[in-house]
């Protein structure tokens, strides 16, 4: 791990115990719709406190990652109200220890604004998902009003020094460098908020 994941991962365990209250901006209603027909091996990507895990239905196999140790104490607590089979690992989602084409899916809630470098870390979703398989998403990114934009620029630095997270990621620009293909867009909250499902496209 390098110094600069070593410090955002130092920003999440500090905000650990606050972080559920936080989580709750994204609607449960978007959770729900992204989660509930899931099928195989899942992968979540920056599983937190577990939010998401109550969520999965009971016929998949969830593994969940997070370099957040205190982020996944939090998260264990959830386990026992999760219908689906859990298992968490403490894991940089920019070098994951898994074979190429693990998963028959992956999951992101929120979690690429803080990733510190989000292209590696769509290459490395790309490896280990299947050939066959999806990536589903639900990110904040970088409003395409102008506007909100500059704004977003402006508030970035003090978000990314007090809790880790980047507000004014280009995450669709992201995505493409990294190879993945967008099969579908759409908005939850104006440009800020979006569902994705993307295609390994290999």
């Amino acid at each position: 791990m390098n110094r600069h994941t070593d410090i955002i991962r130092k920003r999440y365990d500090r905000i650990a115990s606050i972080f559920d209250v936080m989580d709750h901006m994204i609607r449960s209603s978007w959770r729900e719709e992204v989660l509930g027909n899931l099928h195989g091996d899942i992968l979540e990507v920056g599983v937190g406190t577990g939010s998401n895990l109550p969520l999965y239905p009971s016929n998949v196999h969830v593994t969940g990652i997070d370099f957040s140790p205190k982020m996944l104490a939090k998260a264990y607590g959830k386990i026992e109200d999760a219908k689906a089979t859990i298992a968490l690992r403490e894991m940089d989602a920019q070098q994951m220890d898994f074979l190429d084409n693990t998963f028959d899916v992956v999951v992101s809630t929120c979690v690429f604004c803080s990733v510190p470098d989000p292209v590696e870390g769509f290459k490395e979703i790309r490896r280990v998902v299947k050939p066959e398989g999806k990536i589903v998403m639900l990110e904040h990114m970088r409003s395409e009003n102008p506007i909100a934009g500059k704004l977003l620029d402006v508030m970035n630095p003090l978000t990314v020094r007090m809790v880790g997270a980047n507000v004014n990621r280009k995450t669709i620009e992201n995505i493409e460098k990294a190879g993945l293909k967008i099969k579908e867009q759409t908005y939850l909250m104006t440009s800020i908020m979006r569902k994705l499902i993307l295609s390994p496209n290999k």
